[in-house]
């Protein structure tokens, strides 16, 4: 592999530090005082109005007989009127006259009453609100609109330092927003945010759905930067992880990567070789399921000078493979309860593109979300360890092309970049800045990770078709994937509560 120099243009021209650069703009952007009101999506049919403000009408009742014992007649006569307003079914008035209540607790001198009457007051006046109208009102369409505009200049600014096209990049943009915004649109919706199917998981599916039934065209495929938006998103997602977190869960997270690493490639490696597959294929498939899908995949396909037929099959079953784990796993973690430690460790652990971990994560809750990043941020870390030690193996055993021995240096060039910015934004936000000031720039920059998120599972989607996937090497390659990634979330599940779940060691705190 021979001695490489440092190349700088990589600071502008990959998306890996290209990804920091664009994330840190974001920050620094408000961390000056501006501040930006995000479109809101979230929505509440009628029916699940009325629903739940009927299961309030009782409590109002209640309430008002209170306040008559206790002299509070303001107080009463505004919760009858708001009873009432349930009664008759007329959610803009039941919204008007708890926002009348709201305003009668204020004279209220019993404090108990008055938080009980606030309370409901508050419910039923903020989900009153929350109709499909508000959220297409041209408020809210012009908020989204100038989202549109910033999301594309700084994306447009990326494609430009990239030496990529920004003419097709903008030609396709506009599209991969308005489907994400749809994807917002229904994951904004009361009853389906209830069962926890959050943005990303439709932003995925309706991904899947324009790429395998309408296609993909050309102008349209300029603007899918799945890599890219995923990076960015990170970088965000590092301001808001607290470093003591980092340094918990990390150091928990490379024990279980270690672990995790050595004995699911061995398994991986062992199975290829059962049917058939040569070192090569047995390598990149081994290195893809153990250690961090797309990215491990490409690392040891250069490690081992491989075939990129054999890398892009294995990105592919990567790819295949995250999708029904980033909506299961989340799913069967909450079903059984696991403890937001054991679930992130797990889903860190086991889902093979740091994309799906965070969309999974995302869906098993915030606290599993941190630990799934951290987790497979440690599995990211030994990316360059990994390739470094195929490339001597492989040159060593006279499989690669050049009889050069690989350098210390192919760490470093292995290593993904925009964990550096992803570290660099969490120590900068932990010890920097005062907590009020990192709250107020995390307030906005969440909200725009979410967004980065989102489009990066759409791109996924459009990136995707089963059609390719299906029947490719005779199935063999694919068998022993499936075959190690079954062995690897069992083996995981394992160690995850061994090493997280206070069996081995105290339970990390957050």
């Amino acid at each position: 592999m021979g001695q490489k120099s440092i190349d700088w243009t990589t600071l502008w021209k990959k998306d890996d530090w290209m990804s920091v650069w664009i994330g840190f703009i974001i920050l620094i952007i408000f961390m000056a005082g501006a501040t930006f009101k995000l479109p809101s999506w979230r929505w509440m049919t009628d029916g699940a109005f009325f629903e739940k403000a009927i299961e309030a009408a009782p409590k109002l009742e209640a309430l008002a007989k209170e306040a008559e014992g206790k002299g509070e007649s303001g107080l009463q006569k505004e919760a009858l009127a708001l009873k009432a307003a349930i009664d008759a079914k007329d959610r803009k008035a039941v919204g008007d006259t708890a926002g009348k209540l709201e305003k009668a607790v204020k004279d209220v001198k019993d404090k108990d009453l008055g938080k009980k009457a606030d309370k409901i007051a508050k419910d039923l006046k903020g989900n009153a609100g929350t109709t499909i109208g508000r959220v297409l009102s041209g408020e809210n369409l012009i908020r989204a609109f100038y989202l549109l505009i910033g999301l594309w200049i700084l994306g447009s600014i990326g494609m430009a330092f990239m030496g990529m096209s920004v003419g097709k990049f903008t030609l396709g943009f506009p599209i991969v927003f308005i489907l994400s915004t749809l994807s917002f649109l229904i994951a904004g919706n009361t009853t389906i945010s209830y069962y926890g199917l959050e943005v990303v998981f439709w932003s995925l599916l309706l991904g899947l759905i324009v790429s395998n039934f309408l296609g993909v065209p050309d102008w349209l495929k300029s603007a899918v930067k799945t890599e890219f938006f995923i990076k960015i998103g990170l970088v965000l997602l590092g301001a808001e992880v607290v470093f003591t977190t980092i340094a918990k869960v990390g150091a928990y997270g490379m024990i279980q990567s270690i672990l995790v690493i050595g004995v699911v490639f061995y398994f991986c490696f062992w199975v290829a070789k059962k049917i058939g597959l040569d070192d090569e294929f047995a390598s990149i498939l081994g290195t893809a399921v153990s250690v961090c899908g797309v990215s491990a995949a490409i690392a040891a396909g250069g490690a081992v000078q491989g075939d990129q037929k054999k890398v892009s099959h294995t990105i592919s079953l990567v790819l295949l493979c995250a999708i029904p784990m980033l909506i299961f796993q989340p799913l069967i973690a909450k079903a059984v309860g696991m403890s937001p430690a054991v679930a992130g460790a797990w889903i860190g652990g086991t889902i093979d593109t740091t994309g799906a971990v965070v969309a999974a994560g995302a869906i098993a809750g915030e606290a599993a979300m941190a630990v799934a990043v951290v987790v497979k941020m440690a599995q990211n870390v030994l990316i360059g360890a990994i390739a470094f030690l195929l490339a001597i193996w492989f040159t060593f055993k006279g499989s690669a092309k050049t009889g050069e021995k690989p350098s210390l240096m192919e760490i470093w060039f292995r290593f993904p970049k925009f964990v550096v910015g992803f570290i660099a934004a969490s120590v900068i936000f932990s010890f920097f800045m005062s907590e009020a000031s990192a709250k107020a720039v995390t307030g906005v920059t969440a909200g725009l990770r979410g967004w980065w998120f989102t489009l990066a599972f759409l791109c996924i989607g459009l990136d995707t078709r089963f059609k390719e996937l299906v029947g490719m090497g005779g199935g063999k390659p694919a068998a022993a994937f499936l075959l190690a990634q079954l062995f690897n979330i069992l083996w995981t599940l394992l160690l995850s509560w061994l090493i997280f779940g206070g069996v081995l060691f105290p339970v990390p705190k957050f």
